[in-house]
């Protein structure tokens, strides 16, 4: 397989806003393209999906083009009157269901509630008086018969299930099976699996709960299924470890199969280690060989036959350790950075800061990294021999690099996907989808 540096060139913005409004839009929080790579998904902080079509769908070559096709309100502001806490709307994940018919299937979240939406089109009818279509008698005023029509294709919503009151903390992942029928969902402590046609039920399989809430040591952060065995899940934690279960062998997987995990150095532990720590997001590649894992600082490459240490280390933001103190100041060392293989395996891709997202070969050796814009100023591919897009930063020797000093910690790139069979990707800046396509 070729893992030759890819050039990317940008293909679309979509600028989000209110509807009816010239504001800006609430920022996006989720993004997933379905099994097909027609539709993309993305969910926004206020609880609202928008969903793209392919456009171009019919050639069998070129670069993808998407146009809007639907949004619609998935979730709205609740209030749990119990603990006295306010659930917002935000969309914190988006899986799509396979497709079974002409309609489109998918599962979005927020912090508590869990929903199946189906997303389908028809005709609407339209009724009209047609005085020609009336009924004359002798004597007698036209009776007029009214007519049905059919009218545009209009394209609805509706919430086919709600998956509630089964997770007591935030829900941080959503993950379908390959079976097509189940899934599961991770909050802080558990991991619950579902059954898509029954809402009223859900089975614990991981509960790592101490009796004592005070000798909790670490949380779950990313919960998913593997690609092709419906036995087989993997959930992360804020220890920076993966674990994998295989539910053959016990109903509860609290004693996980295999554990990825690198020793630390005890001469680099500060006060931030286990803050940086912390595993972000997890994915299996396609191929289920592989494991993408990332937190703070890289993003790491593990092989399901070896959990001593990683395949692969990249140092993204190695050169920001000098300012761990400042990003834990202003929050910063909190963000959750997402990170996607390719349909190949061969390439990663992952956020970074001033709105830049790297991709990366399999191999570690070169770093791609693009400015998420309409219009891009910053392009640059490199080989990583032990440098990242920060330290070539802190040099600052090209007027186009920003200086590490002027690094702007609010422009983020959190969330990223990978196009399902093309070198296509689709990231987010704040309001705004961003799609880049590769050769």
């Amino acid at each position: 397989m070729s893992t030759e540096p890819l050039s990317w060139v940008p293909t679309q913005a979509f600028v989000e806003k209110r509807p009816g409004d010239l504001a800006e839009g609430d920022p996006i929080t989720a993004i997933e393209f379905d099994d097909s790579g027609d539709y993309i998904a993305c969910g926004d902080k206020g609880g609202r999906i928008v969903i793209y079509q392919r456009s171009n769908s019919d050639l069998k070559y070129g670069v993808p083009e998407y146009k809007r096709y639907y949004d619609f309100v998935s979730h709205e502001p609740e209030f749990d009157y119990l603990k006295s806490l306010e659930i917002e709307e935000k969309i914190n994940k988006i899986k799509w269901c396979k497709r079974q018919n002409s309609g489109l299937f998918l599962l979005s979240t927020n912090d508590k509630t869990i929903k199946l939406w189906k997303i389908q089109e028809k005709k609407a009818k339209a009724v009209s008086m047609d005085v020609n279509g009336g009924i004359y008698g002798p004597g007698r005023p036209v009776l007029k018969v009214p007519k049905v029509t059919n009218g545009d294709t209009i394209v609805h919503s509706v919430p086919r299930r709600v998956f509630a009151n089964a997770h007591a903390y935030h829900v941080n992942s959503i993950s379908l099976n390959s079976d097509g029928e189940t899934y599961i969902s991770s909050d802080d402590l558990r991991v619950n699996m579902w059954n898509l046609n029954h809402s009223d039920q859900s089975f614990n399989i991981v509960d790592i709960k101490p009796a004592n809430m005070e000798d909790l040591t670490e949380v779950i952060t990313s919960a998913e299924f593997h690609p092709h065995h419906c036995n087989i899940f993997m959930y992360s934690s804020s220890r920076g470890s993966v674990k994998l279960s295989d539910m053959r062998a016990s109903a509860l997987c609290d004693h996980h199969a295999k554990v990825f995990e690198e020793e630390e150095d005890p001469g680099s532990k500060s006060f931030f280690s286990e803050i940086i720590a912390s595993i972000s997001d997890v994915k299996f590649s396609r191929d289920g060989r592989h494991i993408l894992s990332r937190d703070y600082m890289t993003l790491k490459i593990w092989d399901l036959n070896m959990e001593n240490k990683p395949v692969k280390t990249i140092n993204i933001h190695e050169p920001l350790r000098a300012k761990l103190c400042d990003l834990y100041e202003n929050d910063c060392i909190f963000d959750k950075f997402e990170c996607s293989f390719s349909h190949d395996g061969n390439h990663m891709v992952t956020g970074s800061y001033n709105d830049f997202f790297h991709v990366y070969d399999r191999n570690g050796r070169t770093d791609v990294w693009l400015e998420a814009s309409k219009a891009p100023k910053n392009k640059k591919t490199s080989s990583s021999k032990g440098k990242s897009l920060v330290s070539r930063m802190k040099k600052g020797k090209s007027g186009d690099e920003p200086n590490l000093d002027t690094l702007d910690y609010g422009r983020k790139v959190l969330h990223v996907a990978w196009h399902p069979t093309y070198n296509f990707v689709a990231v987010s800046a704040q309001h705004n989808l961003y799609l880049y396509s590769g050769s």
